[in-house]
């Protein structure tokens, strides 16, 4: 069974660092393109970061571009997405997940980590 397990999140103040990890059992991790994703209350989900299944191509959502560093650690099937110059617009529920070679969709969700930027 798939399983995506996100941890990290918590509250920050603005300006402040923050880094997510995603860990993932029950598939071929090496198989898989990862990316994050995040949603705020009343608001759509938006894409976040993805990365290639080796990890050489890195994508960014613009609000996030320049700020936020994902890595892939495929020896230990994690996934981490560094955060730093924390906006109170980033707070979101941030949901990691996994699509597998040959599509372009999303097949894998995990449940989420609250990501609270707050003074």
């Amino acid at each position: 069974q798939v399983s995506l397990v996100e941890s990290g999140g918590g509250v920050v103040l603005p300006g402040g660092s923050l880094t997510l990890s995603c860990a993932a059992s029950g598939l071929t991790f090496t198989s898989y393109r990862l990316g994050w994703f995040r949603q705020a209350p009343g608001k759509e989900r938006e894409f976040v970061a993805s990365i290639s299944k080796r990890g050489e191509n890195t994508f960014y959502g613009d609000s996030v571009k320049g700020r936020f560093t994902l890595t892939r650690d495929n020896a230990k099937s994690t996934m981490s997405l560094q955060m730093s110059s924390l906006k109170v617009e980033d707070s979101a529920v941030y949901y990691c997940a996994a699509s597998p070679t040959g599509t372009t969709s999303y097949s894998h969700w995990g449940q989420g980590t609250q990501v609270t930027v707050s003074s």
